[in-house]
């Protein structure tokens, strides 16, 4: 008769193993499920686990780097189960319930998790503007302190407007030089290996 199911007896059923994985932040879980499977058993086990990597299993820097890898694991099982009749009536127990396939689960709006992470940084460095980038006419504020200062470059129309760059000396820290520009109220410096330069600024 061959081998039997090890979850409902039925037969035929190949050997294999699913895996999933759950992202915890810091931590990790690798989670696995050993056959022998039936077709529909088999079928089950890989759609819900799956569909819960799809969800936890992205939480964590590595686990963002396993979790597709889990997944793509997962192929191989499946083609082996898809290539086992139906199980043969009569098992002592009750074969699993497929569900619905991945792509009509909810949990197929995981895949989107790490594309909106990845588009969320790159639109956030695209349209944050550095303190080296930014031009006389420009405003900036201080997020920090004077001792230790936090200055970005904010649109002038912005409540956040605290000042204005009247002048921008570049390759120099020497901000007694801002005095040649009327209306100076104060300085930021920046060096930073071979990049220096001091913005001179006044009051919004």
């Amino acid at each position: 008769m061959g081998l039997q199911c090890r979850f409902c007896g039925s037969f035929p059923a190949v050997e294999a193993t699913v895996r999933g994985h759950q992202g915890l932040i810091i931590l990790m879980r690798f989670l696995k499920l050993q056959g022998p499977f039936c077709r529909t058993c088999g079928i089950a086990t890989v759609r819900d686990m799956t569909s819960k990597s799809l969800w936890q299993g992205w939480w964590g820097i590595g686990s963002s780097i396993i979790n597709p890898i889990t997944m793509l694991m997962n192929i191989g099982p499946m083609q082996k189960f898809k290539s086992l009749p139906e199980p043969a009536p009569g098992a002592p127990g009750r074969p699993m319930d497929p569900g619905k396939p991945l792509f009509r689960r909810p949990a197929i709006l995981g895949l989107l998790l790490p594309i909106l992470v990845i588009a969320a940084i790159v639109i956030a460095n695209l349209s944050t503007t550095t303190t080296s980038e930014a031009a006389v006419g420009q405003c900036v504020v201080n997020n920090g302190t004077a001792d230790d200062p936090d200055v970005k470059v904010v649109d002038c129309t912005s409540s956040e407007a605290a000042y204005k760059i009247i002048g921008k000396l570049d390759d120099s820290t020497d901000d007694s030089q801002c005095d040649q520009f009327e209306g100076v109220e104060a300085s930021y410096t920046v060096e930073r290996g071979s990049t220096k330069y001091t913005l001179c600024l006044a009051p919004v």
